[in-house]
């Protein structure tokens, strides 16, 4: 299990780091009850990664994609078009990172503040299960989990573990505010500024790196 969370680890990163997750929680420590709506757009976010996680490990292993399996080629294939999507998109990012740096938030996030406490969980679940590039990363984790022949109880701890880790970035700013109280505004907001600024150069970064990540290891298994 420990050699899983660890295969896995790098993946939850991309996740956790991802500006379009962590931005949302900066924005409802902004608005009316901070307080409840933002921990309620975490719990949310969580629910989401892990029930997204589970699913995608139930179909993979339905399908036996362990690495060790002469059977079914299908591991590497998909780890190989994952890491050929995320190298894609990282450069792409590049490319396009003045267009993108300087067309705001999406349209979504607009009406995030003024979201009650219950929308603002939905919000959560909304994104951490159906933001592609969490979908993406999640097939790759599961391929990781379903292939290693754990039991039903190692599967959910490590589900549990990917959905917390993914979660840190969400987690943050709350804490941040939590911690700093009236000190956190200043704070939170130059995140925001820098996250907003920089988004497209994360992103490009972190899909770039862990494409090649994704691209070795499905050679490591072919």
């Amino acid at each position: 299990m420990r050699l899983v969370v660890a295969e896995i680890l790098p993946l939850a990163l991309v996740v956790m780091i991802s500006p379009l997750n962590v931005i949302p929680a900066i924005l409802l420590l902004f608005a009316d009850r901070p307080l409840l709506k933002a921990p309620l757009f975490l719990l949310g976010f969580v629910v989401g990664v892990g029930a997204v996680l589970t699913a995608f490990v139930a179909i993979a292993s339905s399908i036996d994609v362990s690495w060790g399996s002469g059977s079914s080629p299908w591991g590497a294939v998909v780890r190989a078009a994952l890491g050929i999507y995320l190298v894609v998109a990282g450069i792409r990012k590049l490319r396009t990172k003045a267009a993108a740096e300087g067309a705001g938030l999406p349209r979504w996030m607009d009406g995030l503040i003024a979201a009650s406490p219950t929308r603002a969980a939905g919000f959560g679940v909304v994104l951490g299960a159906a933001n592609p590039k969490n979908l993406a990363v999640a097939v790759a984790a599961a391929i990781s989990v379903a292939g290693a022949a754990l039991s039903a109880a190692h599967q959910a701890i490590v589900v549990v573990i990917y959905a917390l880790i993914a979660s840190l970035g969400v987690a943050a700013p709350i804490v941040t505010m939590v911690m700093l109280g009236d000190r956190s505004t200043a704070v939170l907001e130059s995140w925001r500024t820098w996250l907003e600024k920089n988004n497209a150069t994360v992103m490009a970064v972190l899909f770039f790196i862990f494409g090649i990540v994704l691209l070795s290891q499905a050679l490591g298994a072919a």
